[in-house]
């Protein structure tokens, strides 16, 4: 399926409130080691996400958590099972057209806030949409509209080194949302942040939820997890 034909896909069913926007269905992903040593990172997962949800995946580290939100993040194949993001088959995707739909349709917020420094919070945000082809100008002019969403108008040209921790969070999020993504994928996007800055992200992340983004958030912390309208858990690769 050409790119073109899947992005508009996604648009068509991200218009109706009621549709499933991401299902997997006894999703596996097994790691080779050394020695031919195999892990199962996750065993056979069946998830079903509609559009406009805010869930939470808890787990403890090393229970396979990360490893779906690469699935789910187009980051990864699994190894048996199905994906389909807004009735499009994953698995029928070659790389290019996989990584254009990843482009256009996720964005990613996370732990470490992956920045660019020497660059400015304008040109960090506005770095995705070089990639979708978007020309210099609309690429700006997004990144401020999507700067100034995260309440951060002021601080434009400012570089991550002069950015407290979390307004680097909200600049991570505003380049997640440059590129008008149907799914946000939030992985401990807390955890580098003192108490107060914690609270706010998650404000920001509540209201692009109550805006109607479906949103996805990876944590340990049941307190995170706790803002989500659902929370399911994930222990030994499998979920519960």
């Amino acid at each position: 399926m050409a790119a073109s034909a899947t992005a508009a896909r996604v648009r068509a069913a991200v218009a109706v409130a009621t549709d499933v926007l991401l299902e997997v269905s006894g999703l596996t992903r097994s790691y080779t080691m050394a020695q031919a040593y195999e892990v199962h990172a996750l065993r056979g997962v069946d998830l079903t996400v509609r559009v406009g949800e805010s869930l939470a995946i808890m787990g403890p580290s090393g229970s396979g958590k990360s490893t779906l939100l690469h699935l789910l993040g187009l980051l990864d194949r699994p190894t048996a099972g199905t994906y389909h993001f807004a009735g499009v088959d994953t698995a029928r995707l070659g790389d290019d057209h996989l990584a254009k739909l990843r482009n256009r349709a996720i964005g990613f917020v996370f732990q470490s806030f992956n920045l660019v420094a020497g660059e400015s919070a304008l040109e960090n945000v506005a770095a995705p949409l070089v990639y979708a082809g978007v020309r210099r100008r609309e690429r700006l002019d997004r990144a401020r509209a999507a700067l100034d969403r995260v309440g951060l108008a002021d601080r434009l040209h400012h570089d991550p080194s002069q950015l407290s921790g979390g307004q680097r969070q909200r600049v991570a999020i505003a380049r997640a949302l440059v590129a008008r993504p149907a799914l946000l994928l939030a992985d401990e996007p807390t955890g580098n942040l003192d108490s107060s800055s914690g609270a706010d992200i998650l404000g920001v992340l509540a209201e692009l939820h109550a805006e109607g983004l479906t949103t996805i958030t990876i944590t340990h912390d049941p307190r995170i997890a706790a803002h989500a309208g659902r929370t399911v858990h994930v222990s030994d690769g499998l979920l519960s």
